[in-house]
Formats: C-alpha cells, structure tokens, sequence
C-alpha cells in the first residue's frame, strides 16, 4: 500500500489550500482516513480524521477553518484548509487505516508530507 500526498505550498494569510492524498495497492476496506501536522521544532499534531461513515473530527486549532473530505471510488481523502494563518505552517501527513484483504487486520499507513507554508 501507498500513500500519495499533493497540494502543499506557499499561500499567504487568509488564504486557502487543498491537500490530497490518495491510497494505492492492496486494499479490500478503508475505514478511518485523516490528517496529522508537524511544525517546526514541535511534535506531531492531530488534525482530524473522517469514517467510512463520514463523520468527521478536527482538532480545536483547525475547527471551523478546515474541513475533511474523502472519495472512496479514488481512495482519496482531502484537507480543505481556508483562513489559514501563520502558525499552520507545518509538513502535513495524511493516513489512512486500511484492511488490505479479506479477513485480514486493519493498518495504519502514513503518507510521505507535503509543505504548507503560510506567510506573507
């Protein structure tokens, strides 16, 4: 199983920016799909996470302002982050806690990051 992250980059404040991330390889069910940060100099962050039943959690720090989606026919889950500020800078990491076959167990698998960086 793979994760592919994109989106990352340079906006200013207030701005907005959409992350992707899409899973490939053997993978029978996803279940919970989400979003982690990690700023400079800091520990890694919790962002929010989305179900297969689509319901959703974020963190206090993006709640409001940024906003979890998924596509299960492309095994894509997006971050959607608007207003953005300065101290959201961060590597983003998605993952993705997939069943890769029948009967088998669930895992967690990370997705390499990408870079948001908000400044003006």
């Amino acid at each position: 199983v793979q994760l592919q992250a994109s989106g990352g980059g340079l906006v200013q404040p207030g701005g907005s920016l959409r992350l992707s991330c899409a899973a490939s390889g053997s993978i029978f069910s996803i279940s919970v799909m989400g979003w982690y940060r990690q700023a400079p100099g800091k520990e890694r962050e919790y962002v929010g996470h989305i179900t297969s039943g689509d319901y959703t959690n974020y963190s206090d720090s993006v709640k409001g302002r940024f906003t979890i989606s998924r596509d299960n026919a492309k095994n894509t889950v997006y971050l959607q982050m608007s207003s953005l500020r300065p101290e959201d800078t961060a590597i983003y990491y998605c993952y993705v806690r997939i069943r890769p076959g029948y009967g088998t167990m669930e895992n967690d698998y990370w997705g390499q990051g990408t870079q948001v960086t908000v400044s003006s």
